[in-house]
């Protein structure tokens, strides 16, 4: 990889892609560790007895909840998962929320941006709050192609770096650089 490549981009917002199971939530949990201004959600699997029975919420300040499951009847079912829209609410959107309007905090961290959570109406709307707002964003996108997500992608503030097996050791810390950086101010 070139220097050029190496670096991240100069923009507000920061959005990590890549196939499932690629290391898109470990990249954002490395570049974070340690920041006590970082606010918002990580996702992460459920599993019994070695099978993905469905996937957590869990706030940076502590909350959790369960975002799907294989056991969760719901209106909203991608492949074998019902999604837990009550959850998507009230524990990630709102943990966006208060991220947004939280003085102390710089970064906003959303783990992530996928079909499961936009479900969620809330979840949607703040996620735009948030990336209208005067915090820097850090989180993961959906590859696929979604009218909601391809607007996020296109936005001017955001850049969208894919995780790859290539570069997946080495993206903590270049995200971390570009969180210690001074953020675009909002045009």
């Amino acid at each position: 990889m070139s220097d050029e490549e190496r670096l991240i981009p100069d923009t507000r917002h920061l959005l990590i892609t890549g196939r499932p199971g690629c290391g898109k939530t470990t990249v954002i949990r490395r570049a974070v560790e340690g920041r006590s201004n970082a606010g918002g959600f990580y996702t992460g699997e459920l599993r019994e007895g070695g099978n993905r029975t469905g996937f957590s919420i869990t706030t940076l300040d502590g909350r959790s909840g369960i975002l799907a499951g294989i056991d969760i009847e719901s209106g909203v079912r991608l492949g074998r998962y019902g999604v837990n829209v009550t959850d998507v609410a009230e524990i990630a959107a709102s943990s966006i929320e208060a991220a947004a309007g939280d003085d102390t905090v710089g970064v906003v961290v959303i783990d992530e941006i996928a079909s499961m959570e936009m479900a969620s109406e809330r979840f949607r709307m703040a996620v735009i709050l948030a990336l209208a707002g005067d915090k820097r964003v850090l989180g993961a996108i959906q590859a696929r192609s979604h009218p909601f997500l391809d607007g996020i992608k296109s936005r001017p503030d955001v850049s969208v770096i894919e995780v790859k097996h290539g570069n997946r050791e080495e993206l903590p810390g270049l995200v971390a650089e570009w969180l210690d950086r001074p953020a675009e101010t909002p045009k």
